[in-house]
């Protein structure tokens, strides 16, 4: 597929890669107001790829305050197709330690703060999230992981918090009841809004400590979590090279992001007005010709 093209929302440690030529920062304006930051355009390989840092450049942005609306409209406008979550996590498994990339496939969300869909005024729009990642991106984060030699795991759970304190320790045994694998607070609603602009995505935790649960570790801390980040950082740069080579030849054209609109759509076309038909253009556009 030519025309796809890979964002990459990342944080601290992933602004940039430094091989990357030909730089431009994009202003971008959304009905949802500002994306978290200039969205750095770039090529590698005469691919084109964005960056997007979900709490700004210098981490700036609490979880709770990212505007996800603007961030997922503003890469949709630039024509993104695909996106690649890259995030810290705490580990909520004894075997995923500190290092381990895992390959999310599914999420608890339990947020509470945060606007969550794109279709909240007049028309209303009920997508699947049964499978909230792409298969084909999880295809191509494996093989790049691969290529690297990082420790990893295929699939897991990613419990997405409000934070931004860390969890109790009450919480974090109630979350591993749950088998679930990693904790984070920024996953949500970033798949459900990529999911609703009809955008594969998939998410590559790093994790970064064991929440406050293990009783060898100590609890997590802000410069427990920048130091494995930092030593994380060249791991995931070079597994990006590889995803931005790879990626379009694991397209899925059954993928459960694509034309999902087709059937989500439930609001009489009659109540759907032009003011909010504008305003849903760049997401949902395609459905409103």
């Amino acid at each position: 597929m030519t025309n796809s093209k890979l964002a990459i929302i990342g944080g601290s440690g992933l602004y940039d890669i430094e091989d990357f030529k030909d730089k431009k920062f994009v202003k971008i304006k959304t009905p949802w107001g500002k994306p978290s930051d200039e969205i750095l355009k770039t090529k590698y390989n005469k691919k084109e790829v964005f960056f997007l840092p979900r709490h700004g450049k210098g981490h700036f942005i609490s979880p709770s305050k990212i505007n996800f609306r603007a961030n997922i409209d503003a890469l949709k406008q630039l024509g993104v197709t695909d996106i690649i979550s890259v995030s810290a996590v705490g580990s909520l498994k004894e075997n995923l330690s500190p290092g381990t990339f895992v390959i999310v496939d599914q999420f608890i969300d339990r947020t509470f703060a945060r606007n969550k869909t794109f279709f909240d005024e007049e028309i209303v729009a009920h997508v699947s999230m049964a499978h909230p990642t792409s298969n084909g991106l999880m295809n191509a984060c494996e093989e790049a992981i691969k290529k690297e030699k990082i420790s990893y795991q295929r699939g897991g759970t990613y419990v997405v918090m409000e934070g931004p304190q860390f969890s109790t320790l009450a919480e974090s045994n109630l979350y591993r009841s749950w088998k679930a694998d990693v904790i984070g607070m920024t996953n949500m609603p970033e798949a459900k809004l990529a999911r609703e602009a009809e955008i594969r995505y998939a998410s590559v935790s790093m994790v970064t400590d064991y929440d406050c649960w293990h009783p060898d570790h100590e609890n997590v801390d802000v410069q427990s979590v920048i130091k494995v980040l930092l030593s994380n950082a060249k791991k995931a740069k070079n597994m990006i090279k590889n995803i931005i080579d790879n990626f379009e030849e694991h397209i899925d054209s059954k993928d459960p992001a694509t034309n999902c609109l087709d059937v989500a759509i439930i609001t009489d076309p009659k109540k759907r007005t032009k003011k909010t038909i504008k305003k849903l253009k760049t997401i949902a556009g395609r459905v409103f010709e």
